[in-house]
């Protein structure tokens, strides 16, 4: 009898230890548009999300490891770079999965950990809507394959798959209403509200990946919040998508999880400059990128350089700041480690554990370089100090676009110090040949061995070109 005391003592004491995981992933919401990071030209009122950065750690140096949507999520979900598959430009509009059927995913990870896990919010990772690719009208009853369910390792789904689907309400794998687009966010805050509702007398740990819908088109505020910005209908957007993230918020806090959920909140890339009204925001003395040069698609830090808080009370330090370069990719190395439960070698291949930097600690395996990628496919890459780009122009939407910057006869070769210059106005590539050169061999080799962590070469799942503009 004593020792089935002990052990079941044991084992709730390993169940105290393994907290719930929630990640919040705004979708282009940029590194200015949270006013704790942008308090002099950001416009925005963002309460709850300075609430959540003052209740815990705000990382300063983190990429989203793509500067569009379908890749980020790929390298969030399986902890390696989107471009080491056969999407190397662009994004997803449905079909097959981008994430191969053998692949882990965090989900996979978690819920052979004993994880409720749930995903609530945007997929756009490849879906089949009766076995078939459908990118317009679904019908209701239509059966989903390749989603969440089948190739996230996701108990539950529910949500959409993308923008030009909003309109598309799926339920673990089947689409089961239409509804305006309007109606999304608070559908979606209503359902996270509800599931965190439901897991407050289970005793299996969950993990809830909260994909947002929003600020991302259609820009569609409630009613009840059009206007309330004062600036145009995007930042009203901001405002509503900050509401949402305080009523999860208060849902964990109201149920008393709180204590015991670790939360990450992010965004997949940089503001979008086309849907914002970029020039609208300026003119009124917004800028959603912050002191970042470039928005959403783009090789400048505007395009992946993200918002990235951590919040764990009485565990992460609050008011605490990181200036570690970190990458979304590194969210499923932190919660292996986490649990101290290690990913076999073929798994996470890009994914560098923070969870040192969250406890305060030094870190022995800390990342020291990460690769950026342009919505058109174009290459960066950036140590601590120096970001080497390796096309001309923005590589993404912002001028000079590369066809432009290619005709104006600029360089090819970007080079900036970062440490000085993260504005990135000044190219020193042509003053330190010795360090883009290193910086190359370095991307060349990161790409060779199909990994960035240490461990036996792997494969890409194509041929990679180093420099598209050459084509």
């Amino acid at each position: 009898m004593r020792f089935l005391f002990l052990t079941l003592l044991s084992l709730v004491g390993l169940q105290a230890e393994r907290p719930n995981i929630v990640i919040m992933l705004s979708d282009d919401l940029g590194y200015g548009e949270h006013q704790h990071l942008n308090p002099d030209r950001g416009k925005i009122p963002t309460p709850h999300l300075d609430t959540i950065a003052a209740s815990g750690m705000t990382f300063t140096d983190a990429h989203s490891g793509s500067s569009v949507c379908t890749p980020t999520r790929y390298g969030l979900l399986t902890g390696r770079y989107s471009w080491r598959t056969t999407l190397q430009r662009g994004v997803l509009t449905g079909g097959k999965s981008l994430i191969a059927e053998d692949r882990v995913t965090i989900g996979h990870y978690l819920k052979k950990q004993g994880y409720d896990t749930a995903i609530i919010g945007k997929w756009h990772l490849g879906t089949l809507y009766d076995g078939k690719h459908k990118d317009k009208q679904v019908p209701v009853g239509s059966k989903v394959s390749q989603g969440p369910i089948e190739r996230g390792g996701f108990d539950l789904f529910r949500g959409f798959h993308h923008a030009r689907q909003m309109d598309i309400w799926i339920e673990d794998q089947t689409v089961t209403e239409h509804l305006p687009p309007v109606e999304m966010l608070p559908r979606l805050t209503q359902e996270a509200v509800h599931y965190i509702s439901s897991r407050k007398k289970e005793d299996a740990p969950f993990f809830l990946y909260l994909p947002w819908n929003s600020p991302h088109s259609p820009v569609v505020p409630s009613p009840e919040w059009q206007g309330k910005s004062g600036l145009n209908p995007h930042a009203d957007f901001v405002m509503q998508t900050d509401d949402s993230h305080g009523q999860v918020m208060e849902a964990l806090r109201t149920t008393g999880l709180l204590e015991n959920t670790l939360v990450i909140v992010t965004s997949d890339n940089g503001t979008s400059a086309p849907t914002s009204k970029l020039p609208q925001l300026l003119e009124k003395g917004h800028h959603p990128s912050g002191p970042f040069r470039g928005s959403k698609a783009d090789i400048w830090d505007g395009g992946h350089r993200v918002p990235f808080l951590v919040s764990w009370p009485g565990r992460v330090p609050q008011k605490s700041q990181c200036p570690d370069l970190i990458c979304l990719t590194d969210c499923f190395a932190t919660v292996a480690d986490l649990l101290e439960k290690p990913v076999a070698e073929n798994v996470a291949e890009d994914s560098f554990s923070f969870l040192p930097q969250l406890m305060g600690k030094a870190s022995e395996n800390s990342r020291e370089e990460v690769v950026h990628h342009s919505v058109e496919g174009h290459f960066s890459i950036r140590d601590e100090r120096w970001k080497l780009i390796l096309c001309p122009g923005s590589g993404g939407w912002s001028t000079p676009k590369v066809r432009s910057a290619l005709k104006q006869g600029l360089p090819t070769e970007q080079l900036y110090d970062m440490a000085k210059d993260k504005e990135e106005t000044t190219n020193l590539a042509s003053e330190n040949p010795e360090i883009v050169a290193a910086l190359r061999k370095e991307l060349e080799r990161l790409i060779a061995r199909g990994r960035s962590t240490t461990g036996p070469k792997l494969t890409n799942d194509a041929p990679i070109v180093l420099e598209k503009w050459r084509k």
